[in-house]
């Protein structure tokens, strides 16, 4: 069920404690529905909304005479107190180019099926009235959506001219959805939507699929929110590389690294695109260490993979192996540059025409060759056979991934176009090769055990080929040391 607001379950005491007499006194009331200046504002189209309004083209195109619905999903309680930040769901962001803080949730886009084409409406929650009717306490009583509590939002004539379309109160959504029109809808997201429409499994994935894979090319609006996002992320990490120094000193260095990016992400962009992994030591050899609460000591490398969110929810994703004491040891550098390697062949193989799996697979080359020489597996080219790839154990996951509006974008699609599919310009991805060597892997050389690299940075494929977009940091094991040494 959606989350009930204050309003019904109980309000909320303008000190903020709950109270259980729902009744607000009517003198109290009608006080607050006076005196109130006119705040009403005249925006200007979203730089994204033209981009927007070409994907919903795309979507009514594919889909003609069929109701489409994609709910930008809800709020999700913390602490049985505040919500968690809000994010919508990234087909709905595609969809309408909403920004940041602004998204509203429980907002819900319709496609109405209307001759060739489609009626385009936003049901969303407008302002907090001031004048009374059914919302009239919402202003001061409803934790959740009051703008009291919660800010302001804007209006329903506000959001129409900020996204380039047509809304309408969230209220008026289920009569919306009332009508006989075959519909595919993108679940999960709205309780409310979910048990009004009946389930129609196979159209409902074809929507979804069909969602991401409108997502794998970007245009160059997306193309530029990845340059502010992965820029912001690049700049995040200069901000660690300065307090490496301060994180020696406590107990919980990784906690210190961590919040140094977060600061910056809250700070140039909406937030984090996903949860930054500030792995020191033998932690680095976690694939998702996301605990970071050890120690950042000299001696050891820090793992440091983390992504700023931009407010237009386009995310970047990078990778840099960090030596604490700003210099690798001789058996880290041994590591570090196997990886750099791989990582550098898996670059050559990105091109127009090329199948996506080519840079993985060159990547992986590279390692299981490299392992063969340091003499970890008997024959690199039998340990790369599908029916074995024994180099997995000490390189697990893969090398790269579609990025964008998600971390690991366009999910949904179809193998046949993203995974076993030919790269195209305006595709952006990571390459992100890796060797774990853990702790206790009797395997390896004792001076082996417990270092973890990764080396990963964000490319888009153009028709002179990849474009790295994480350029502002250094690969290179010297040129990491020499950056470091002037951060340090």
């Amino acid at each position: 069920m959606e989350r009930q607001s204050d309003a019904v379950r109980g309000t909320r005491n303008l000190d903020g404690t709950q109270s259980h007499d729902k009744a607000v006194p009517n003198v109290l009331a009608e006080n607050f529905r006076q005196g109130w200046a006119d705040t009403s504002l005249s925006l200007a189209p979203l730089p994204g909304a033209a981009y927007a309004a070409k994907r919903r083209a795309a979507l009514s195109e594919r889909f003609p005479g069929e109701r489409i619905v994609v709910p930008a999903g809800g709020w999700k309680v913390r602490s049985n107190d505040f919500d968690y930040t809000f994010r919508p769901h990234s087909a709905f962001v595609h969809l309408t180019a909403e920004q940041g803080a602004d998204a509203v949730p429980d907002s819900v886009l319709v496609f109405e099926p209307h001759g060739n084409g489609h009626h385009v409406t936003l049901f969303t929650r407008g302002r907090s009235p001031r004048d009374g009717g059914p919302r009239g306490t919402e202003l001061y009583s409803d934790r959740q959506h009051g703008e009291f509590w919660v800010g302001r939002r804007r209006s329903l004539t506000e959001t129409s001219d900020a996204l380039g379309l047509a809304a309408a109160a969230r209220e008026e959504l289920p009569r919306a959805l009332g009508t006989g029109v075959p519909t595919r809808v993108v679940r999960g997201q709205d309780a409310v939507v979910d048990a009004t429409v009946a389930p129609a499994p196979e159209a409902d994935a074809e929507l979804l699929q069909f969602l991401s894979e409108l997502r794998l090319v970007k245009d160059e609006w997306e193309v530029e929110q990845l340059r502010i996002a992965v820029d912001a992320t690049v700049a995040g990490f200069h901000d660690v590389v300065g307090e490496l120094r301060h994180a020696t000193r406590l107990a919980r260095g990784e906690r210190w690294v961590e919040g140094t990016f977060n600061r910056r992400a809250r700070l140039d962009g909406y937030g984090l695109g996903f949860e930054t992994i500030a792995a020191c030591g033998t932690h680095s050899t976690t694939l998702h260490w996301m605990r970071n609460d050890g120690p950042v000591r000299e001696g050891d490398v820090l793992l440091l993979d983390a992504g700023v969110e931009a407010d237009s929810f386009y995310t970047g994703d990078v990778t840099r192996v960090l030596p604490v004491s700003g210099r690798f040891t001789d058996a880290q550098r041994r590591v570090y540059d196997l990886v750099f390697a791989a990582q550098s062949a898996g670059i050559a193989a990105l091109r127009p025409g090329a199948r996506y799996g080519d840079f993985h697979d060159a990547a992986v080359r590279v390692i299981a060759e490299g392992l063969e020489a340091w003499g970890l597996l008997p024959d690199a080219e039998a340990a790369l056979a599908p029916d074995s790839q024994l180099f997995r154990r000490y390189t697990l996951c893969g090398s790269g991934h579609m990025l964008g509006l998600d971390c690991h974008d366009c999910g949904a699609a179809r193998q046949q176009t993203y995974h076993e599919g030919p790269l195209q310009v305006g595709h952006v991805l990571t390459v992100e090769p890796g060797l774990y060597f853990q702790a206790d892997d009797l395997t390896v050389p004792q001076e082996l055990r417990g270092i973890g690299m990764r080396i990963e940075d964000d490319f888009l494929i153009t028709a002179d080929g990849p474009l790295c977009l994480s350029a502002g940091l250094p690969r290179a094991a010297d040129d990491v040391e020499a950056w470091m040494a002037q951060l340090l």
